[in-house]
């Protein structure tokens, strides 16, 4: 008999979680459980809904075209369907800090958990700097005499710290207003897109509104559906899948949850489903009144007075609700440096605390905050941003690429680690039944998401061989795989870990079996009128 095999755990309330602490570091020592389902939810959505689809996704249908963009982003949003359900059972099983990383390194390799923890890290420390940016484009939309845009950057990123230095349930609460914001901007698309057919629709093709004459789907006709045909489609669905990122930080979050085994299948499934709705009505809106060849549409990523809906509205003739846009606009891409602080600093404090980072870097102070993690992370973001905004933006496009690349390198890790969470407690004679959450459509789902990233991260720059060899090009469109390799060679080459077999790896260091909030039990829950309720909310 293994010594995995089942063991019949006592039930502990929520209060006693220290006595099954993580291994080595004390993984979830100092770590506060404090975020409810709504935090999970509203952290989860903020990092997701920021300047990947308000400033960037009017490059994707100049590139690929409306059709070609459309579909981009449902292929990556089926993926990252696929992805979520993957995270969401080993998440629930094992609500520890540091997430997918650590469930790499506990079922896979421990060099795999170490590249991939380290890939994370850097990505959301440069997603800090990206979203630092945008805020101060955006800002200088109303007056950008005021001050400079590193004045702006800087202001953002005091503000930012201070929200995350006070503790994680302050930081949700402050996450959870700034994407109530975005979810109302969410429930303004829906009734902008019935207003944009009913009326725009009515009086733009009667050409009472604007000098553009009738629309409808004229723009699918002329310039047509597609741009670039295969090879356009194929180019955009890195920038789509850096739309997406953030989703996965519902697993980042399990170690703070009251309740994971909860809280985490519920955002997964809201998340999922409101970000997958909300990016393809608004591709699809975007490319209805917007033609792929409009000029501006290249500039939407520098330049947000030509950002999609400011467009939309300008067109539309409405002034006032350009700046409307532009104001959630600037709450959203504030929200997800929000998460992206939070996520980079949880990573590291994960890494310190397996001693795969310096261990001073897992101290948490008496509200659970990593603080010195979270300055860490803020240093590296600044240097990004000092290069983003002194250099020709050569260095900010290469900090973009890597963080695309690395997002799909994470997606890619969670797949395989969970193919292999589920090959292993399998081997040990663990019941399916036993799992808090079951991922859909295994093995499918973990293999159909490794083996998709896998082809977009090396696919991706193959536009460099179309016309000629692109040095600069290629190495820009693959510079992102190189710290992975390096991180994962250099830990292999120094620490010579094995490969974790089925039947060694660990399912019981780090499981709560019983929390006290599943005793609070809704008894309107079946009642017919609340499950309507929760759909439609």
């Amino acid at each position: 008999m293994s010594k995995y095999e089942v063991q019949y755990l006592e039930d502990i309330p929520i209060q006693d979680s220290k006595s099954m602490e993580d291994g080595p570091g004390n993984l979830q020592q100092g770590v506060h459980r404090g975020l409810h389902a709504r935090h999970v939810q509203m952290i989860a959505m903020g990092g997701t809904i920021g300047t990947g689809l308000f400033l960037a996704s009017g490059g994707n249908i100049f590139t690929a075209g409306p059709l070609g963009a459309l579909i981009a982003y449902v292929a990556i949003g089926f993926m990252v369907f696929c992805v979520m359900t993957c995270l969401g059972e080993m998440t629930t099983f094992l609500p520890v800090s540091g997430s997918f990383n650590h469930y790499a390194a506990r079922f896979v390799d421990p060099a795999f958990g170490f590249a991939l923890g380290w890939n994370y890290w850097f990505s959301w420390s440069c997603a800090i700097a990206t979203e630092l940016s945008a805020a101060s484009l955006i800002i200088g939309y109303w007056n950008s005499s005021v001050l400079p845009s590193w004045a702006w950057c800087l202001v953002f990123l005091v503000f930012l710290f201070l929200l995350n230095i006070v503790g994680v349930r302050v930081y949700g609460e402050a996450e959870y207003w700034f994407a109530i914001i975005k979810e109302d901007f969410r429930e303004l698309i829906r009734l902008f897109s019935l207003w944009l057919r009913l009326k725009i629709a009515i009086l733009v093709d009667a050409g009472a509104v604007g000098s553009q004459g009738p629309i409808g789907f004229r723009y699918y006709s002329d310039p047509g559906p597609f741009v670039g045909g295969f090879q356009g489609t194929v180019s955009v669905l890195l920038s789509a899948g850096f739309a997406f990122q953030g989703t996965e930080l519902v697993g980042i979050t399990a170690g703070e949850s009251k309740n994971p085994r909860k809280t985490v299948p519920r955002a997964i499934r809201n998340v999922f489903w409101r970000i997958l709705l909300f990016y393809v009505i608004a591709i699809f809106l975007e490319g209805l009144v917007l033609p792929s060849n409009d000029p501006l549409l290249l500039n939407t990523a520098s330049d947000v007075r030509t950002a999609p809906f400011t467009l939309v509205f300008s067109k539309a003739g409405i002034s006032v609700g350009a700046s409307l846009v532009n104001a959630v606009i600037l709450t959203s891409v504030l929200s997800a440096g929000n998460s992206a602080m939070y996520a980079s600093s949880r990573v590291m404090m994960a890494l310190a605390r397996e001693g795969k980072a310096p261990s001073f870097l897992g101290y948490t102070n008496k509200q659970g905050v990593p603080i010195l993690s979270l300055c860490f992370s803020c240093v590296i973001a600044c240097v990004c941003l000092v290069a983003a905004l002194v250099g020709d933006g050569q260095a900010f496009s290469w900090l973009m690429d890597i963080t695309g690349v690395a997002g799909f390198i994470s997606w890619m890790g969670i797949g395989a680690s969970h193919f292999r969470f589920r090959k292993a407690y399998v081997a040990q004679g663990r019941r399916l039944e036993d799992l808090p959450y079951r991922a859909v459509w295994y093995p499918f789902s973990p293999l159909f998401a490794v083996g998709l990233c896998v082809l977009i991260i090396l696919v991706q720059g193959y536009v460099n061989f179309t016309d000629g060899f692109n040095a600069v090009g290629f190495v820009a469109s693959y510079i992102g795989i190189v710290p992975f390799v390096l991180a994962y060679v250099g830990y292999k080459l120094i620490v010579r870990p094995k490969v974790v077999g089925p039947l060694e790896a660990d399912f019981d260091t780090g499981r709560i079996i019983r929390y006290e909030e599943e005793d609070e039990v809704d008894p309107n829950a079946d009642k017919w009128w609340m499950k309507l309720y929760n759909i439609i909310a």
